[in-house]
């Protein structure tokens, strides 16, 4: 029997569309005994496996009907109403119509440049950025620009520099895509003055602000910084929020906030894609948070990263070898590392799972193609003496490098 040539029918967007590089080191390293600072999987000893065992238990008993039947499109009121209040949305300028459920905030990243994105569409990203909003981006045709950052986060000067010379040649941009607090990859924060300007420019050159908001609840130390929605008065910044990093990610609970206009524009979009969020797991999260265990949970976690976090960063000054730098977070699950410009950190791969370590190059993060001699490294997922081990001999990799 001849197979069919399935290439040949394959859509523009399948045809384009790459996986994922950190899922394709996740397959290598799965089944192996290589220490793994790639993936930024959630600790697994923060998911409270108890207290939903118990929930489930009681919705199941009480309301099965309702919990294993269709939700609607926008989410579960409770839950929405939760949120609301949660998240200090101010009542003045919006209601829970403001705020949509979704399967995760993947699904988010997709549905808002589905509502946003026409091929050849300008959206500015930070450098380096999220390697999944990238593909997104590519995937409906984008052209992405890139914009420098320092330990404040997108540098300003740059964005309005940029800006200029993309209206000089009558294109406009659709948005700009920030992670405003402990960036991935970069683990900076975008400082409180850089939030208000980049919301000024907004205004000016009108376009969206795509405030992707996955870590805010994860700080270690520092005062928590406002987002740039919460001081948006024009409707022009979309909020990108999810439980994944807080609570867990298998329940894939997340959540979009914007003007009604774009919420209302997601809605309709979410309906041809799952049509609505699973019931179960909203009812699950919904009764989780109205419980009281939300806050607590995120302390645990708080606690528990903030230790990792330390054990890297001291594991960085003592293994690792002259030449290189990274980065210091506040917060959140990543350090990004920056290693001589002669090291090419793709290349460097095999050697460094030779060793039986892994992390990701950052080239992957890059839109512009750049940053080679750069890396991620996650400290959420391995335990703490994993941490330790797996910087010590990839600090042996890298010495090897600097000396050929």
């Amino acid at each position: 029997m001849s197979l069919i040539k399935s290439e040949e029918l394959f859509s523009k967007l399948a045809k384009q569309s790459k996986a994922s590089s950190i899922r394709e080191i996740l397959k290598i390293i799965q089944s192996s005994d290589v220490i793994s600072l790639a993936g930024g999987m959630p600790d697994p000893t923060t998911f409270p496996v108890e207290e939903i065992k118990e929930i489930c238990s009681q919705i199941l008993t009480r309301d099965s009907a309702r919990a294993l039947q269709y939700s609607s499109t926008e989410g579960l009121l409770k839950l929405r109403e939760f949120l609301f209040q949660w998240l200090n949305m101010d009542a003045k300028k919006y209601t829970t119509d403001n705020i949509i459920i979704t399967s995760g905030s993947q699904q988010g990243l997709d549905l808002v440049s589905k509502a946003l994105l026409d091929p050849g569409d300008i959206v500015i990203v930070e450098l380096p950025s999220y390697l999944a909003a990238l593909n997104v981006f590519r995937s409906y045709g984008a052209e992405m620009i890139g914009i420098p950052m320092d330990s404040e986060g997108m540098q300003m000067e740059s964005l309005e520099d940029t800006l200029e010379k993309i209206t000089s040649k009558g294109k406009k941009v659709k948005f700009v895509y920030t992670i405003s607090n402990f960036q991935n990859p970069a683990g900076v924060t975008m400082s409180l003055p850089r939030r208000k300007k980049m919301l000024e420019i907004a205004q000016k050159y009108d376009f969206f602000i795509l405030e992707d908001n996955p870590y805010d609840k994860l700080r270690f130390e520092g005062e928590p910084i406002p987002s740039i929605f919460s001081f948006d008065y024009e409707g022009r910044v979309i909020n990108l929020g999810t439980f994944s990093k807080i609570l867990c990610p298998g329940l894939r609970l997340a959540w979009v906030s914007g003007n009604e206009e774009i919420i209302e524009k997601i809605a309709t979009l979410k309906q041809a894609t799952d049509l609505c969020t699973t019931m179960l797991n909203q009812l699950i999260a919904s009764e989780y948070c109205e419980q009281g265990y939300i806050d607590k949970n995120i302390e645990s976690n708080i606690s528990i990263y903030k230790d990792k976090r330390d054990i890297m960063l001291q594991s960085l000054e003592k293994y690792f070898p002259e030449g290189t730098s990274w980065t210091k977070p506040n917060g959140g699950f990543f350090v990004f590392v920056t290693l001589p410009e002669y090291i090419d950190t793709d290349e460097m791969f095999s050697d460094a799972i030779k060793e039986k370590v892994a992390y990701v190059s950052g080239s992957s993060f890059y839109a512009d193609g750049k940053g080679k001699n750069t890396m991620r490294l996650s400290f959420c997922y391995p335990s703490k003496e994993d941490i330790e081990e797996g910087i010590k001999r990839l600090g042996k990799v890298i010495s090897k490098q600097i000396r050929k």
